[in-house]
């Protein structure tokens, strides 16, 4: 926890904001497909914690686990470039 907490020291708002509604979709699509988190770790491979601090949107989670926590449920992220 304190290490999310450094990161997003370092993360502007806007970033922050798009890495919660990753852990949120993900989250939303997880309840969706009935899964709870246990069994989400057991099919992604990593500990229970990391399905909750994926959810939770905290940036320190590796991009790897955010992305396939996401295409087990059949979702992706597509980039763009903001027009800040």
């Amino acid at each position: 926890m304190a290490q999310g907490k450094r990161i997003s020291a370092e993360i502007d708002g806007t970033a922050l904001d798009a890495i919660k509604a990753l852990g949120a979709a993900a989250k939303q699509a997880r309840l969706q497909a009935g899964e709870g988190q246990a069994a989400a770790a057991a099919r992604l491979g990593v500990h229970v914690q990391t399905i909750g601090r994926i959810e939770a949107g905290e940036p320190g989670v590796a991009i790897g686990h955010v992305m396939g926590l996401l295409a087990l449920y059949g979702l992706s992220a597509r980039l763009h470039k903001s027009e800040a």
